[in-house]
């Protein structure tokens, strides 16, 4: 979701982006059919007359969630930050800057936004192109309910179910094999350079949460806070997670090397961990491996 842009446009996207999936309520069942598959299908505020086989997806997550589900072949389009799977259909398309009348040349029968920027929404909804709005997860049941309604959309519900059956017994799986702890670890969770973070209010930190850790920006007033450098030292957090490592180039290295923070536990420790800035940005299938990453580092984490 987020690539090389300056500071402030990277959290605005956050920002846009980090709702609480509160499109993603409601009963998306599809009627009992063959596969569960049945048409007309409605989720997510969308009915559809048959299958989508146009689909463009303006949505990185959403992309991978598509892929995900089986319905793959049915995408003719994703935009250009939806780098994941390597066979996505990727276009010079945008989500940030979305152009209807370049979208509906690519004569969409479903279009996947995860923003309504430029009020996309309304000028593709005149063009008559159904449109899914995804925000981003506030939590994993966000991410569960979104998989269920691009299932039910794409004519794949039984898929999505077992994807998600399969994250959760995953997500499960992981989280409980990392030991108890008799007290928790601090941790900064790294946007950009310029000290960006989240709070346990978003969908990362409610990722964080899950392995009992304590964020040193809660308490913010915002869920995307700007720390100064004067408080992040003095938090002294026993560990860093770089979320910037690809689009700003920061790793433990640099994080070592930055005035003051010598002293800090994280960097005394060597529990600085690089996270892919993808991965790390994104609410879908594979939230699984950020998970897993954070359960390795929190393994071998020292207090």
């Amino acid at each position: 979701m987020r690539r090389v842009l300056t500071a402030a446009i990277a959290v605005t996207a956050l920002l846009l982006g980090g709702g609480c999936g509160g499109d993603s309520g409601g009963d998306d069942r599809p009627a009992p059919g063959a596969s569960g598959a049945a048409f007309p299908a409605t989720a997510g505020g969308v009915t559809l007359e048959r299958r989508p086989e146009r689909i463009v997806s303006l949505a990185p997550t959403a992309t991978e969630m598509l892929f995900a589900i089986g319905a793959g072949s049915q995408v003719v389009a994703v935009d250009d930050q939806s780098t994941f799977p390597a066979e996505a259909p990727r276009t010079d398309l945008s989500g940030f800057k979305p152009n209807a009348e370049a979208i509906a040349a690519k004569n969409p029968d479903l279009v996947v936004l995860s923003d309504d920027l430029n009020k996309i929404v309304d000028q593709l909804t005149k063009l008559k192109v159904p449109v899914l709005l995804a925000r981003a997860a506030g939590t994993l049941d966000d991410t569960y309910a979104q998989i269920g309604q691009l299932g039910t959309l794409t004519g794949h519900p039984a898929e999505a179910a077992a994807l998600n059956e399969r994250m959760r017994t995953q997500i499960d799986k992981i989280v409980g094999g990392v030991p108890a702890r008799s007290a928790p670890l601090t941790y900064y969770y790294e946007l950009d350079p310029t000290f960006y973070t989240v709070t346990s209010q978003t969908f990362v930190g409610s990722i964080f949460a899950r392995f009992g850790l304590t964020n040193i920006a809660d308490g913010a007033k915002t869920a995307y806070p700007q720390l100064s450098p004067e408080k992040l030292i003095a938090a002294d957090p026993d560990m860093v997670f770089l979320a910037d490592s690809k689009c700003c180039a920061q790793s433990p290295e640099t994080v070592k090397a930055r005035k003051g923070w010598a002293g800090v536990t994280a960097v005394k420790n060597n529990q600085i961990v690089a996270l892919d800035d993808d991965i790390a940005s994104r609410w879908g299938p594979r939230v699984v491996d950020l998970v897993q990453a954070v359960a390795d580092a929190v393994a071998k984490a020292r207090a």
